[in-house]
């Protein structure tokens, strides 16, 4: 189950590249990974070399993939951890667990002799839950700006232009209307009348600031909510791109790579699939706030527990750890799932995998001398998030003690 091994130096990794008959990029499900991804594919299709993208949900799955024997001359990249068994000679590893994998990638494609994407560059840090234009990001930003691609302006960091659709569906977002459509057409009412055309920046600006105030003002709110909601606010808009803001690519990336992966590729890669990924967003959206409008919650010495029935676990973890949990770390269980998201910079590997290990464990005979009887857990990590897929026999008590004995 170990996830350690070698990320190729940058002259190896290019020199591989730059010879391979042919790629196979094999991505981490979420939207840090779909940029990684994305940018690698179009440096390749640049320079003519063919390729193939699959997104893997676990560790597992992309380490599978990794082991089917290539053919002469094939290159395998993997974006996110993979088993360190499974890795070939011509196994370049992204990894992005200490920072996004989509940097990885941006120093790869330049070495290629690609210029990046700055937009899908900046989403997947966002993704990857990094400023954009913070630290190596900086340059980034610049070009983004100097090209015309971003433009910061009042309001808050949706996909759409209408904000109603936009901030009633965001996971970037957790307000008492969130998840309604009606509810926050009515929150925003005094701001906005529904007349895009005559939509300006001081309508934005008064936008941006009722939902601040209805984000932080809700009982359930956490001191971590105001700082997370000025995250959002005064986003880049993207005026060239088919979503609004970068905060929204980020956002409708994220959504596809976990329900929709083919067609997350296929943004990433420039295609045209708007609609698709609207329509993925706001189920994803929808789903999410209402499962943690229902969801049971429990709280412990660093950790904060949200069980729920049905929804996306990652989602609901997300944005509980950004404004619902008085603990830096949160647990979302839900039916044969869990996920954990933390508000600290520190990786989650070691974590994940050692609640993994602690589950497959528990379904294992102590007399006997095979661990036939385990149970079967798959896991995935990312930057500052985890997921946990694992048999539905398994007590939600099993899984919160473990995250508990490891965070």
């Amino acid at each position: 189950m170990s996830t350690e091994g070698r990320s190729a130096e940058p002259v190896s990794a290019t020199s591989a590249l730059e010879s391979a008959g042919f790629v196979r990029l094999i991505a981490r499900a979420d939207g840090d990974g779909l940029a990684a991804s994305g940018l690698l594919a179009t440096a390749l299709a640049d320079r003519e070399t063919p390729f193939q993208v699959t997104v893997g949900r676990t560790v597992a799955e992309r380490s599978e993939r990794v082991r089917t024997p290539p053919n002469e001359g094939d290159v395998t990249v993997v974006v996110g951890t993979a088993d360190a068994a499974a890795d070939t000679d011509d196994t370049i590893r992204l990894a992005g667990t200490d920072r996004p994998a989509t940097l990885e990638a941006v120093d790869l494609v330049r070495e290629l002799g690609v210029t990046p994407d700055p937009v899908l560059a900046l989403a997947g840090v966002v993704a990857g839950g990094s400023d954009p234009g913070a630290g190596e990001t900086e340059w980034l930003l610049e070009t983004a700006l100097e090209r015309g691609l971003v433009e910061q302006r009042p309001g808050v960091a949706v996909p759409t232009v209408d904000p109603v659709d936009g901030l009633a569906h965001s996971t970037r977002v957790r307000a008492p209307w969130s998840g309604d459509p009606d509810a926050t057409r009515e929150a925003l009412s005094d701001a906005y009348d529904g007349d895009l055309d005559a939509l300006d920046a001081d309508d934005r600006r008064a936008i941006g600031s009722l939902v601040a105030l209805d984000v932080v003002g809700t009982d359930e709110a956490t001191d971590a909510a105001a700082e997370t909601i000025g995250q959002a606010l005064r986003p880049y808009a993207t005026p060239e791109h088919a979503f609004a803001t970068l905060g929204g690519v980020a956002d409708v990336l994220e959504a596809l790579a976990r329900t929709q992966p083919g067609t997350g590729t296929a943004l990433a890669m420039g295609h045209n699939v708007r609609d698709a990924a609207l329509d993925a967003w706001r189920e994803r959206g929808r789903r999410a706030h209402a499962a943690l409008e229902d969801a049971s919650t429990g709280r412990y010495d660093g950790l904060f527990v949200v069980g729920i029935d049905d929804g996306p676990v990652e989602a609901v973890a997300t944005i509980a750890a950004a404004y619902r949990s008085p603990e830096p770390a949160v647990l979302a269980v839900g039916n044969g799932e869990a996920a954990i998201a933390t508000r600290e910079a520190d990786p989650l590997g070691a974590t994940v995998e050692g609640v993994a290990r602690e589950l497959a464990g528990t379904g294992a005979d102590a007399d006997s001398e095979t661990d036939s009887d385990a149970i079967a857990v798959e896991y995935d990590v990312g930057h500052r998030r985890g997921y946990l897929r694992y048999d539905t026999d398994v007590d939600d008590s099993t899984i919160i003690a473990a995250a508990r004995d490891l965070l």
